[in-house]
């Protein structure tokens, strides 16, 4: 008997006037332990299938047919009941956005415990020890402080691989992660793969691994599923899908990941825009009646020019978007100063949907900072807003929408139109393309790059993707523990790098 089948799985939607097919025909037979990829672009239907599976869809306002069985139940329309006794237990998820995820009042040693104590009898202290070392699996340094820290106090990455954790923990024997490395720096991507093999090779956990990071699903899956506007177009062993890929959409796929290939001459640099100098910013954690100082930024110093494009490169939780929120004015430094040319420098933040208004639409969240700063007539904001959206690969059609009816993709997108409405001098990119798969990736970091030779615009670009650092700066600066180790150019970080950390990062994504 299969551990999971799926056979004709369609999913619609009908909360709209016209109703939306999202999914169709959709089929997928798991074994106990294995490993199975789902890729394709946003919007694609891989999330809605995962969902599916996981028994997380509304009941209301869509339409599901088709069957999903799971260890010999019919799990697709059965009662509640049957299904929560799955959830969690059997059949866990890890999630594409941890903040979202995550219970922003709860502390994360309650949310990783939570499964054990809906499903087992375990007693608070044997949960709590289960929890820490769960924390410990997934590389958090300090798992006694993580356990009693708030999601806010945690960075993207340090997030993620909580929601790791808190799936993991109850021994599932299918996990479902759905990009589950999106918000990871490049060791920690290949620890978290490591401990993915590690829990199907020791506990036979079978796993349906969705990613747009093809060179993942390449090192981890064993078959692989290609989806493009709710299809599967097909289906192999990793090696026929990577190696002699039948479809065009699959071979553009693979075309589409990041090389660190020769780039064009570069664009002359002019004057300074942004000065940080001896840079100070720690926060204050509360332990019990005492307050303890949390140092994030020590001794900060850079600067940008007018039309550069700076990187910042480091691992999860060492300071880069404390510094970004710093440099644009949401933090305030503890000692040192921040020059900013820019009056109106933009932010793409690392997490679309916590930075999009949930009860407002795409065409709102765009005009509104010309409604503030701007004497645009409501014309002249629709058709810049129509422009801009374009200019991200998508339509129209999706200005009235909400953030809840987009994609992660997508949801990327429309962050970084909105950064591009007042035509700033300076863009903060803190992993503006992490949530993207490899074709709008490239898509985007052509129109970042197009509108930086054009507008002169100038970037700090903070992203775990060597590859696309290496694509799209001019200057590196390399981050660890809140400090800055190593700058230099591309070609003196890329190929003569002198800080020990600089090389275990290189040697880490595959370029040293």
């Amino acid at each position: 008997m299969k551990l999971l089948h799926v056979e004709d799985l369609n999913i619609e939607f009908h909360d709209h006037l016209i109703p939306e097919t999202v999914v169709f025909d959709f089929d997928l037979d798991m074994d106990e332990g294995e490993i199975v990829g789902l890729v394709g672009e946003s919007g694609s239907g891989k999330s809605m299938s995962a969902l599916a599976i996981a028994g997380l869809l509304s009941r209301h306002d869509m339409r599901k047919k088709g069957s999903i069985v799971f260890e010999g139940k019919e799990i697709l329309n059965c009662p509640r009941g049957e299904l929560r006794s799955l959830q969690g237990d059997e059949i866990c998820m890890v999630f594409q956005e941890p903040l979202t995820s995550l219970n922003p009042v709860k502390k994360i040693g309650w949310q990783v415990e939570e499964a054990l104590k809906i499903h087992t009898r375990l007693t608070a202290e044997e949960r709590k020890k289960r929890a820490i070392k769960a924390l410990e699996e997934v590389e958090l340094e300090n798992p006694e402080r993580v356990y009693d820290s708030y999601p806010h106090e945690l960075s993207g990455g340090m997030r993620q691989r909580v929601m790791i954790a808190a799936a993991m923990i109850g021994n599932p024997k299918l996990l479902i992660a759905d990009e589950p490395t999106t918000a990871l720096d490049v060791t920690v991507q290949s620890q978290i793969v490591e401990l993915l093999k590690k829990i199907n090779r020791e506990k036979k956990t079978a796993i349906l691994f969705i990613s747009h990071d093809l060179s993942l699903v390449s090192q981890l899956c064993q078959r692989v599923l290609v989806m493009q506007h709710g299809y599967v177009v097909e289906s192999g062993t990793a090696e026929q899908i990577f190696k002699s890929p039948k479809e065009e959409y699959t071979r553009r796929l693979i075309a589409a990941i990041p090389t660190c290939k020769e780039l064009d001459e570069d664009i002359p640099v002019g004057e300074c825009i942004a000065k940080v100098e001896n840079v100070n910013v720690s926060f204050t954690k509360r332990n019990g009646r005492r307050t303890e100082p949390i140092h994030v930024l020590k001794n900060v110093s850079f600067t940008i020019h007018q039309s550069e494009i700076v990187g910042l490169v480091g691992e999860s939780g060492c300071g880069k978007s404390t510094l970004a929120k710093t440099l644009i004015g949401l933090l305030h430094p503890d000692s040192g100063t921040v020059y900013l040319e820019d009056k109106n420098p933009q932010m793409i933040f690392q997490d679309p949907y916590g930075s999009l208004n949930p009860s407002k639409t795409v065409q709102f969240i765009m005009e509104e900072p010309l409604k503030n700063l701007t004497k645009m007539t409501k014309k002249e904001r629709n058709a810049l807003s129509l422009e801009m959206i374009e200019k991200v690969g998508l339509n129209e059609a999706y200005l009235s929408r909400f953030p809840s009816e987009l994609s992660g993709g997508q949801r990327q997108r429309v962050c970084i139109a909105a950064s591009l409405m007042l035509h700033p001098k300076l863009i903060i990119a803190d992993e503006p393309v992490s949530a993207l798969d490899v074709t709008i990736q490239a898509e985007v970091l052509k129109l970042m790059t197009d509108l930086h030779r054009e507008l002169g615009l100038s970037f700090l670009f903070i992203s775990h993707d060597l590859r696309v650092v290496h694509q799209m700066c001019d200057r590196i600066l390399v981050m660890k523990e809140g400090q800055i180790v190593e700058e230099g150019n591309r070609e003196q970080i890329y190929q003569n790098p002198k800080h020990p950390y600089t090389k275990e990062l290189l040697m880490s994504a595959g370029l040293l």
